[in-house]
């Protein structure tokens, strides 16, 4: 029986990477990554030299058979993400199930991770949350948005940068705009922020800038939270 590893990767900040991720990094055959250019800068960081294979969305389905392959040949496989955890929002869940299937053993070493680092960073309610993750870009995307209007716990999602105004301007049309909200730019980086208020004023917020980058984590009060 061989070990599939599941290594967390800093969301920003390399000195985030724990020792045992480090360690676990040099002691394995193999680590599949979503992005070799991305993966290398963290592993040379951290002197780390072993071979790579990419397991990204586009491949996922034809990789996991390499992956067991290599489980099968009694060496054994790390999996990381370009940031935050496997299977989280990234590939991984079918590496963890085929693996568990064919026998094998699942090590999960866990670390940074951007919901939880946003949701309480946002001094809203964290003792009960849902995790939403992306939105579907068009279809059943206002559906979800609307389950939301009388969701008690709070939600957490993600968002790029060239959507982020779509939502907020969703959200505005379907929420009450007093609801409290908080999003969270850039965590753990040079430029982390963390805008916090009511729907309007967040929207207003955003809506001023002149430009907007960065990955954004939105978290969203549950509809009888008052601040």
């Amino acid at each position: 029986m061989s070990t599939l590893f599941i290594v967390a990767t800093p969301i920003g900040n390399l000195d985030d990477f724990s020792y045992r991720s480090v360690q676990t990094l040099k002691s394995v055959d193999y680590i599949g990554v979503e992005d070799t250019r991305i993966s290398r800068r963290l592993l040379e960081h951290y002197n780390i030299d072993k071979e790579l294979f990419t397991f990204h969305q586009h491949n996922e389905h034809r990789k996991v058979q390499h992956l067991i392959n290599i489980l099968n040949a009694n060496q054994s496989v790390a999996l990381i993400s370009d940031a935050g955890m496997p299977g989280i929002s990234d590939p991984g869940f079918l590496a963890v199930r085929e693996a568990h299937k064919q026998g094998h053993r699942v090590s999960v070493v866990p670390g940074p991770d951007a919901a939880t680092t946003a949701i309480v960073a946002s001094g809203l309610p964290c003792d009960r949350y849902i995790y939403e993750g992306f939105l579907p870009p068009k279809k059943g995307r206002q559906k979800r948005i609307k389950l939301f209007i009388d969701e008690e716990r709070t939600v957490v999602l993600f968002e790029s940068p060239h959507r982020l105004l779509k939502l907020i301007d969703e959200l505005n049309k379907h929420l009450n705009q007093q609801r409290m909200m908080a999003i969270g730019r850039e965590l753990t980086k040079k430029f982390e922020e963390v805008i916090r208020g009511s729907v309007a004023e967040v929207s207003d917020i955003v809506r001023r800038r002149e430009e907007i980058k960065g990955e954004h984590v939105i978290v969203l009060a549950g509809c009888d939270y008052q601040d």
